[in-house]
Parts: C-alpha cells; sequence; structure tokens
C-alpha cells in the first residue's frame, strides 16, 4: 500500500496547489504522512455526514473539493461543527485532502465532468490559464452540442443529467431560444458573464445565479442562462478524480479502492412551487 505522502504527490500532480486561487485553501488538512493509504472517499463538502460514510466505509483518506477551513480558525474544539468534522477524522485515522480552485482550473477539470455528464463536446477553456501554452487549461468550459435543441429542452437535459436536488433547474431568457453552443461553470459562475458574453455562446449553465448579476446580463445579451444546484454541477467531478486516481494506482501497482460519495449535500432539502396569485390580482392591491 502507498503512503498518505505518496498518494497526496500524485494529487499534487494532478492539482497543482500553486494553482488554485490566492485566497483558496487547499491541500491537506489532517492526516499522518506515513501512514498507509487503502481506501479512498471522494466527496465534494467535508461535512459530518461524509466523514461518518468514510468511517464507515473504513477510508484511510477523504478527498473533497469544498475546503473544510476557508478562512483559517482558532479553534478545533469538537463542540464546533467543523471542530467535531476535524476530530472524528483524527480519531479514525482518516486523512483529509482539499482540491479546489486548483481542480477548476485542471485539465481534466471540474468544469470538463460538467460537460461530460451532459454529453458536451468541449471545445476550450471559458476562461484560459496564461500559463498554459497548450490552451486546455482554465476555468469553465465552452462546448458544443451535437444536435442543436431549444434551452428549455437543454435545461431538461441538466435536469436529466446532474444529480437531483430540491432546486432542480432554473433558466432566464426565451425556452424556445435555439442552443448549439454552451458555456459551463462548476460551482458558482455569476462572476464570468463578462467571459461569457465575449464566448459568444447560446447559453451558459452554472450554479448560484443572483438576481443582480442575471439580470443585468439578460439584459446585455440573449444569452440563455441556465442555473443548477451549487453541489450537483460539481458532483460530477468526484467520478472523474476517482477514475484519475484509480489509473494512478494501476500504474504503480498500489491497488487502492477507489469510491464516490453519492450523499447529496447540497443544503437546500426541499422545494415548494410558487401558487401564490401575481401581487396584483391578490385581495387589497391598488388598481
Amino acid at each position: 500500500m502507498p503512503s498518505l505522502n505518496d498518494v497526496i504527490a500524485a494529487l499534487d500532480a494532478l492539482w497543482p496547489p500553486e494553482r488554485a486561487e490566492q485566497w483558496d485553501a487547499v491541500g491537506t488538512v489532517c492526516g499522518d504522512p506515513r501512514a498507509e493509504v487503502a481506501r479512498v472517499l471522494f466527496a465534494v463538502d467535508p461535512v459530518q455526514e461524509v466523514v461518518e460514510e468514510a468511517v464507515r466505509l473504513g477510508a484511510d483518506l477523504l478527498i473533497t473539493h469544498h475546503p473544510l477551513y476557508l478562512r483559517g480558525t482558532t479553534t478545533v474544539a469538537a463542540d464546533t461543527f467543523k471542530g467535531r468534522v476535524v476530530h472524528t477524522l483524527i480519531k479514525n485515522d482518516i486523512a483529509l485532502h482539499v482540491a479546489h480552485t486548483n481542480a477548476d482550473r485542471a485539465d481534466p477539470g471540474v468544469s470538463d465532468a460538467l460537460a461530460g455528464a451532459l454529453d458536451l463536446r468541449v471545445t476550450g477553456p471559458l476562461v484560459p490559464d496564461p500559463g498554459d501554452p497548450s490552451g486546455r487549461r482554465g476555468l469553465g468550459r465552452v462546448c458544443e452540442l451535437e444536435v442543436p435543441e431549444t434551452l428549455a429542452d437543454f435545461a431538461r437535459r441538466a435536469a436529466q443529467r446532474l444529480p437531483a436536488t430540491a432546486q432542480g433547474i432554473r433558466i432566464a431568457g426565451d425556452p424556445e431560444r435555439t442552443v448549439r453552443t454552451v458555456a459551463v461553470c462548476g460551482g458558482s459562475g455569476d462572476s464570468l458573464f463578462a467571459e461569457v458574453r465575449a464566448a459568444g455562446v447560446d447559453a451558459y449553465l452554472t450554479a448560484d445565479l443572483r438576481h443582480h448579476p442575471a439580470s443585468e446580463a439578460s439584459q446585455h445579451s440573449p444569452v440563455g442562462l441556465v442555473d443548477a444546484a451549487h453541489w450537483a454541477t460539481e458532483w460530477p467531478w468526484t467520478e472523474q478524480a476517482a477514475a484519475q486516481l484509480d489509473e494512478i494506482s494501476d500504474r504503480h501497482g498500489w491497488g487502492l479502492r477507489t469510491h464516490v460519495s453519492r450523499t447529496v449535500t447540497d443544503p437546500w432539502t426541499a422545494h415548494a412551487a410558487s401558487v401564490v396569485p401575481h401581487p396584483t390580482d391578490s385581495p387589497g392591491a391598488p388598481h
């Protein structure tokens, strides 16, 4: 079996930590570098429910996309949410490693996995990494559909191919607009609207679209917006990442067992469709 140090070296080759955003917190959170690693669990969020899944699985290493401590802390007391996570991991000899924006920028990265889940053909990054002469790394991906379809049909494709969440899929724009090219960005992507417009795509699929940026984007461009749940747009990466580690394990003869968590850690747990009449139709509304 490889040591944790061996596995981390392989992960850092896939997702070099120096390619993470300056504000990010990636790398190993806890774990003995000399400990043997036989079983690895991949997940999006390092929350208690996922950590307990790792314990039941007998995992030696948990690899997540989202950091546990993004802004630092002064305590890991077990009576705090994140402190309890740390205590559970250490008590059960489970290491935690994070690949966040360094995995977003990778080739293949988080948005490649998202495009693959939707059966889209990637033509290049939405925001190319200037340090990559091949032009393959960067944030987001620009993609083509094999056969054009309406924005409504593309949204239905996303609803069918991505993991189910309470939010489902939201659309902004003409549902009958023909979609041939799409930009995708796993996770929160409304900071990239300028790049989306410059790419000249017909639609943009991402997560966490806020009211004002989405409204302004709709006013400035006819691009259709497709808003999915944050967790759902990043979960396909866990399968891609597990397959990458499987290939490395096979090459080195490590015999690692990799697993992908299917625990839904999207924070929204239910959805109630709006049935209230339009405000101007309600009793007492001014006419």
